[in-house]
């Protein structure tokens, strides 16, 4: 990567009950020479003690994207601690909304406290208008879309990606940006196996579409690890997106693979000309 950008893996997941611990997530970062990584809290787990600590311990590698039962009637409470606690963004779903008067209030919250939101859910939450609508409401706040703006398995559409590309045409919000992943996720392994290149390559039209909305200051890679592990595997994950975007512009291609990621979530560790 350049002097300028670190290399950022901005989607890992890490738990002390489920996946795997954050030494097999520093192993692999090592082992690829990936200087980040963004810690996604996984579905589901609201104690996000565990991640705070790894990015507490390893603060000039982690970061932490936390999750709020956003339903709950303490959850703005629980995220104003969280952030004072560490946290450097948090995940919400299309769908979720606060109790009481105000069922944004949790997403303004999040906007107040300079907080990224990290959304996952499938095409069809992405697409509602109402998820259009929370972005419009709040200008000021940065919505990071997962997955390509589906699931991290491939969800079947094929060319021409009807819905997909109106998950893309999101892009005319200039405050929403989006991940992109290993091949594994967007494309059906081909048989038989193993071959050079298993992938079936028409489905990286995807990254195309994606690239040709957002542009690389708004896209991220993110390796999802550890599911990432029982598909291609970490560093292919890194590798193979790594080619296909290998004729951009070296800057664009550092935007990708890491400066988007600091540029949205802050920089941590070493300082800028220090990679």
């Amino acid at each position: 990567m350049s002097a300028t950008f670190p290399l950022v893996d901005s989607h890992v997941h890490v738990a002390n009950n489920w996946y795997e611990p954050v030494d097999t997530l520093l192993y692999h970062l090592d082992a690829n020479g990936v200087d980040q990584a963004v810690l996604v809290q996984q579905g589901g787990q609201f104690n996000n003690d565990y991640i705070l600590e790894c990015a507490r311990s390893y603060s000039d590698r982690l970061y932490a994207v936390v999750l709020v039962d956003a339903s709950h009637p303490q959850a703005v409470a629980q995220l104003k601690a969280l952030a004072e606690q560490g946290a450097h963004g948090i995940r919400l779903r299309p769908t979720d909304r606060s109790p009481g008067d105000d069922p944004l209030l949790i997403w303004g919250q999040a906007a107040a406290l300079g907080l990224p939101i990290s959304c996952a859910g499938n095409v069809e939450r992405f697409l509602d208008p109402a998820f259009a609508q929370i972005v419009e409401s709040l200008p000021n706040a940065t919505f990071i879309i997962e997955h390509l703006g589906s699931v991290n398995l491939p969800d079947g559409e094929t060319a021409p990606y009807a819905l997909r590309r109106q998950v893309f045409a999101l892009a005319r919000y200039p405050n929403v940006a989006i991940k992109f992943h290993g091949l594994g996720e967007i494309c059906p392994r081909l048989e038989p196996f193993p071959q050079p290149f298993p992938f079936d390559r028409a489905y990286l039209e995807l990254f195309d579409l994606a690239y040709a909305a957002f542009g690389a200051e708004r896209m991220l890679w993110g390796s999802d690890f550890p599911p990432v592990s029982g598909r291609e595997g970490y560093a292919n994950a890194l590798r193979w997106p790594q080619e296909h975007f290998s004729t951009l512009p070296a800057v664009e291609q550092a935007l990708l693979f890491g400066g988007t990621a600091q540029r949205i979530y802050g920089k941590i560790g070493r300082q800028e000309g220090e990679y």
